[in-house]
């Protein structure tokens, strides 16, 4: 079936009208390359608002990005429950010996199983500082005694070689799975698997190399605050390992002094069986642990709390950014208003001129609309390149992550050109509303 065709008289409408408006293009661009420099300043402002805007939403969203990963990597579905040293309520002075006791406690991991039933699984977690030894090379590191469903929990797996299994576990085996950073530094020139590292008396069989970690607060220092970072390195060893070997009690000496303390748990990570279950389940954990002690030594951490925090934050702050940058489109589009404020009054015997030989207010009103739209798209397109190099420019050489989306960039560019029809709006009705006759008389 054929396509109905358009009347003879109607395609030639259209093409003159469009052989009107590519005229008035070219037209356009002829005269603002007459004043290419100050076409050029009038620009700038429109370029760096597209710019700032684009480059101010990418560092925003890729701070957002690695912050909400940090906090992913925790489990949406997981509770962690930290140990929290209570502040000294009078120190050890010279002289004095004292042991404080404080933290979570295997009764609390117990009682926590039996009233929870939506309990899927319990990581506990204790961590104690200690220089690891191979050969000549000595490293401070955390070593942090874990069961061995701690990577598929913590969403922190083994990059080479496995993870302790429960035979090592319940053997109580002296074997070891690193950190990418220890085993960096350990181990330059990369032969860890299978060889042994030295912890005091102790030997350890390097098993598995984890993945480098993503600020996940795995390296909690186990000496007064488990939520402070810990060590640069970290090794993860069998929790019944690092009972049998450490103890559970971390003795500190200075000049006259003795202090020692006592902390069953650095850390547990309980898993609930759907995210709907977290908030009610970590509301019933703190009534659990209020209950069984009598100091606030311990905090609970609810990761999927803190993602939703992290995202309103976000928006907020995209919204602020945002706010901040389109105030330099606005400061352009009154560049752009009044440079062609300007140009109508340089041009006002030849408006006289066009409407003396038959132009009519729509042709005067489109060619300064015309010449606007072009300084502000040419303007947005410059912008918008400066605003994807500039977050890559950061990114390289500031290591900050950034994240530019198509979204900030095709926003940036319509908010410029719409600015260049908003603010070019007055300045062409003026022309198009100037008297011919007088125009013509303007010298």
């Amino acid at each position: 079936m054929s396509q109905p065709q358009l009347p003879e008289n109607r395609r030639a409408s259209l093409y003159s009208s469009a052989a009107i408006l590519w005229r008035s293009v070219k037209l356009g661009f002829k005269t603002l390359w007459m004043h290419r420099l100050r076409s050029l300043l009038t620009m700038l402002g429109i370029v760096f608002g597209v710019c700032s805007v684009i480059s101010m939403l990418a560092i925003g969203e890729g701070a957002s990005y690695e912050a909400r990963q940090q906090i992913r990597a925790l489990g949406s579905t997981n509770i962690i429950v930290r140990s929290v040293k209570p502040p000294d309520t009078g120190g050890a002075t010279q002289g004095t010996s004292r042991v404080s006791e404080y933290g979570i406690t295997y009764r609390d991991v117990s009682r926590i199983r039996a009233t929870l039933p939506s309990v899927r699984v319990l990581v506990p977690a204790r961590a104690v500082r200690a220089n690891v030894w191979r050969d000549d090379r000595t490293i401070d590191c955390t070593i942090r005694g874990t069961v061995p469903w701690y990577p598929e929990m913590r969403n922190h797996l083994v990059d080479h070689g496995r993870f302790f299994s429960e035979e090592e576990y319940e053997g109580v085996a002296n074997v070891a799975v690193i950190g990418s950073e220890a085993a960096a530094a350990l181990f330059p020139f990369g032969n860890f698997m299978g060889t042994s590292v030295r912890i005091g008396s102790q030997y350890y069989r390097i098993i598995g190399v984890m993945q480098p970690e993503s600020g996940n607060g795995d390296s909690e220092a186990p000496e007064g605050n488990a939520v402070g970072r810990g060590a640069e390195y970290t090794m993860y060893i069998p929790l019944t390992a690092a009972r049998d070997r450490f103890g559970e009690t971390i003795v500190r000496r200075t000049s006259g002094s003795f202090e020692a303390e006592r902390v069953e748990l650095h850390e547990v990570t309980v898993q609930v069986s759907s995210e709907e279950e977290v908030v009610e389940a970590a509301a019933i954990v703190s009534e659990i642990l209020a209950g069984l002690h009598t100091k606030q030594d311990y905090e609970v951490v609810v990761p999927l709390q803190l993602l939703r925090q992290a995202e309103e934050t976000q928006r907020i702050f995209n919204i602020v950014l945002g706010a901040i940058a389109a105030i330099s489109l606005l400061v352009g589009g009154i560049g752009i208003m009044n440079i062609m404020l300007a140009s109508v009054t340089e041009r006002t015997r030849e408006i006289g001129i066009r409407r003396a030989l038959g132009a009519k207010k729509r042709d005067i009103v489109r060619q300064f609309l015309i010449e606007t739209v072009i300084l502000s798209a040419s303007g947005g397109v410059i912008g918008v390149i400066f605003g994807v190099t500039i977050p890559w420019v950061i990114q390289w050489y500031a290591n900050m992550a950034t994240i530019v989306t198509p979204f900030s960039a095709i926003l940036a560019f319509g908010i410029s050109a719409l600015i260049g029809v908003v603010f070019g709006i007055y300045p062409a009705m003026r022309a198009a509303a100037m008297d011919p006759v007088e125009a013509l008389r303007h010298e």
